[in-house]
């Protein structure tokens, strides 16, 4: 065979990288392709900095009913890896409530993601302590979790205070920082000592100090003035709400930064 030109060669080995791109195998020397994370669980480098799990992807271990002693027996379930609270019938007997953790936290960071169903509403809390006669949403703050559009369509949201990543009614998102629906997000809360940061997609959306003349003066004017355990616990449980609608939620991750149990 009749040995290749030098510019033949140069011309065959371009084709063949615009080829290897073109399929996605080519990589950079000394480079490896990024691995997506195994869903519901730590890495090593998670593990040394003292994370961990609060939902391993198969059970519902490690949370109850509000108020009770189990968890729902309906209304909550694993699908598919996720924990999924599913759309009700519309009245309180489909509900299956909200649920808490087991493990009580001071100080802490928590991670974890979620996806909107169309119309959706749900939350997540955080320094959650139960009490009787009283709902998840009467004793402790709220990342907001919502389908933005249709609330803010159907003209029963207030945009400044009640929409994803808010401290709901109280404080308002400083971004907009939510993908669309049926697309995951991933959410963040900081919350260390008075200091809360809540975070959406890598964009700090609210911060905020307990306890602060801003934040007593935010409380007394908001829906939750008639509730004095509103927001005083120094600890306590991670809440999600169940408000009706499908909302899946992974990855649930916690780092205590002190106390808690």
């Amino acid at each position: 065979m009749k040995p290749l030109s030098p510019r033949s060669a140069s011309l065959l080995a371009v084709f063949a990288l615009a080829g290897a791109l073109a399929c996605g195998e080519y990589e950079e020397p000394g480079q490896e392709a990024a691995v997506e994370p195994a869903k519901n669980t730590l890495t090593a480098e998670e593990e040394a900095a003292g994370w961990v799990l609060l939902f391993d992807g198969v059970s519902t271990d490690g949370w109850t009913g509000w108020n009770q002693e189990s968890f729902p027996e309906s209304g909550w379930d694993v699908n598919g890896g996720d924990l999924v609270v599913f759309a009700s019938d519309g009245s309180e007997a489909g509900l299956g409530g909200d649920i808490v953790s087991d493990a009580v936290f001071a100080d802490f960071e928590l991670v974890f993601d979620f996806q909107v169903s169309p119309v959706g509403n749900s939350g997540v809390f955080y320094r959650v302590v139960e009490h009787e006669g009283r709902d998840l949403w009467q004793v402790a703050p709220e990342f907001q979790v919502l389908d933005d559009t249709a609330y803010i369509d159907m003209g029963t949201m207030d945009m400044n205070k009640h929409l994803t990543g808010d401290n709901y009614d109280l404080h308002a998102s400083s971004v907009t920082a939510s993908n669309p629906i049926g697309e995951w997000n991933h959410a963040r809360i900081v919350v260390d000592g008075a200091h809360v940061e809540h975070w959406l997609n890598g964009q700090m959306t609210v911060e905020y100090e307990f306890w602060s003349p801003e934040w007593e003066e935010l409380v007394a004017a908001s829906k939750f003035a008639p509730f004095p355990e509103y927001g005083r616990a120094t600890e306590g449980r991670i809440g999600i709400q169940d408000h009706g609608h499908e909302i899946r939620y992974k990855n649930i991750k916690v780092r205590p930064l002190r106390g808690g149990e």
